[in-house]
């Protein structure tokens, strides 16, 4: 099996900022692992909150090169992660193409439908998040970043110039214990419907000893499978990311254990082009919650990328995966 490996930079339209900075491009691993004259493709996005960066990122998929390679040995020797990810989804887009089907043949599920993504706000002042909300106003659902002090403000212009949307907020971890209770009252008398990772991870055991008026999701508090039971009772809902899961394998796995012990499921992403979305609207099938908007966020997407009308994504083509 040949392995190819690539870092590239896809610029974002305008800027995308969360309560950890601001960013103009974003920066993606591609994998193409080529067999019998068949290829697969993979696309991961390493991020520096979890101690990844582009460059460790191709030298832990490097290590295959000389190495026999499948799902099963993947997953067993590799720990949940960017690399594994997009190494992970090369093997069943690879899978797919051999054997001249779609991969939803191979995991189980109905062929996938088309599903009501959200939008994503980026994290400003107050009133420049009221003048980019409202040119998406439109949208059914907008995911709003909150960053802290401030927030109660944020929200609430928001909802001012988006009287009829969904909306759902991500604080990326941003707020404190001392303004839990306050930034959630803010959030629910804006009619917000769920509130994303609160808290930082490692550190959200509040969550726990309060009454929770909006469900609350956890994000950087929940990677793959083994994460979610010390979850429960802190959270309402889980953000099933394949970058963090370390690929479609385990994302499939982790979302029927989440269900199992009775989380609701949210599926989200980095922002990256379809190739990284593509995988991902797999596990998003029947999802409460569809956050796969990165391609949207970009100036330009990927060759065969996936199709939006407004907010609605339909499954991949196989040109571009599975």
């Amino acid at each position: 099996m040949k392995l190819i490996t690539r870092i590239e930079q896809w610029p974002i339209a305008g800027s995308f900022s969360i309560s950890r900075g601001s960013k103009t491009e974003a920066v993606v691993v591609m994998v193409e692992l080529s067999r019998d004259g068949m290829t697969g493709r993979g696309e991961c996005v390493p991020y520096a909150r979890y101690g990844e960066t582009p460059e460790d990122t191709l030298k832990a998929i490097g290590q295959w090169t000389s190495e026999p390679l499948s799902r099963e040995l993947l997953n067993a020797r590799m720990a949940p992660g960017a690399a594994r990810n997009a190494l992970d989804c090369a093997l069943w887009d690879l899978e797919a193409k051999t054997a001249g089907r779609r991969v939803w043949d191979f995991t189980g599920d109905y062929a996938p439908q088309p599903l009501t993504t959200a939008y994503t706000i980026s994290l400003g002042t107050p009133q420049g998040m009221a003048k980019a909300t409202a040119a998406a106003a439109h949208r059914p659902l907008l995911k709003v970043k909150l960053g802290g002090e401030g927030d109660a403000e944020r929200i609430a212009a928001v909802r001012h110039v988006a009287p009829h949307a969904r909306l759902i907020v991500d604080a990326n971890e941003a707020w404190t214990e001392t303004d839990l209770e306050r930034n959630l009252e803010a959030c629910a008398d804006a009619g917000v419907t769920l509130v994303e990772q609160p808290l930082p991870a490692g550190r959200d055991e509040a969550l726990g000893k309060i009454r929770r008026a909006i469900p609350v999701c956890a994000d950087e508090s929940v990677h793959a499978t083994a994460s979610l039971e010390r979850l429960q009772g802190r959270y309402d809902a889980i953000n099933i990311k394949l970058d963090k899961t370390g690929g479609l394998t385990e994302a499939l796995a982790m979302r029927a254990e989440a269900k199992r012990l009775g989380f609701e499921i949210m599926v989200g992403c980095m922002v990256a082009t379809s190739l990284s979305m593509a995988p991902a609207t797999l596990v998003a099938q029947g999802a409460a919650v569809v956050d796969l908007d990165g391609p949207l966020l970009l100036a330009k997407d990927r060759e065969h990328g996936l199709r939006y009308e407004e907010s609605v994504v339909y499954p991949p083509d196989p040109m571009l995966w599975g």
